[in-house]
């Protein structure tokens, strides 16, 4: 459990307090084995050059999603988001699986990639298309045939909830490039990735492998 601002300690509220006096408090904590495993300190710093290579796509493989900034003299505001987060990103290619709504009009893409016994796997779900994308992507989709692997399959409605997902299989040989967040789950993208264009010059087997 990674540990990023006190709100109370030693039965004194914190939230009054400037961030910087907040920061002291929590590392004390910490200094002192008030607090320890399985609680980690989050790291922090003021140094740009630091933060810049936080942001490097390369952390997304240990599910850093990125940094979050905070004012060194700002209090803690109770329900308001009073700091700013940025995710680090990365552009990447995936086959065209599936979609949701029609297949000649389709709202979002689910994509895919091939595992090493050569099923397709499901890695991300885009944000909704603009209205060139489902127009371009309507005329070039075709229904997949009864050896798509994700026929019967159930994939769910968003990350971390037990709704389904209602979606049609399509014929995976078309390949785009899409942007997203860097942190990846069991081989799949925590959060919906954007929609970018297609790849024309790239075959299925040319995509990145799915891995875990």
């Amino acid at each position: 459990m990674i540990v990023f601002d006190v709100l109370e300690a030693d039965g004194t509220e914190q939230l009054a307090r400037p961030y910087r006096e907040r920061r002291a408090v929590l590392e004390d904590l910490f200094a002192r084995d008030v607090l320890g495993a399985p609680f980690t300190l989050c790291p922090n710093t003021t140094d740009r050059a630091t933060a810049q290579d936080w942001l490097d796509p390369a952390w997304g493989t240990a599910g850093i999603e990125g940094v979050v900034f905070k004012g060194l003299a700002q209090p803690y505001l109770p329900g308001r988001r009073a700091w700013i987060k940025v995710r680090a990103q990365a552009t990447s290619e995936a086959v065209i699986g599936g979609v949701t709504g029609h297949l000649k009009n389709p709202l979002t893409l689910l994509l895919g990639r091939y595992d090493e016994a050569g099923v397709l796997r499901l890695v991300a779900r885009t944000t909704p298309l603009n209205a060139a994308a489902r127009r371009d992507l309507g005329r070039r989709l075709a229904p997949a045939g009864a050896e798509h692997s994700w026929h019967g399959r159930h994939f769910s409605a968003g990350w971390g909830t037990r709704g389904e997902l209602e979606y049609r299989p399509v014929r995976p040989d078309l390949v785009v490039e899409f942007v997203a967040d860097t942190a990846v789950d069991a081989g799949r993208y925590r959060h919906p990735v954007r929609f970018l264009r297609l790849r024309d010059d790239l075959t299925p087997q040319e995509t990145p492998p799915f891995t875990t």
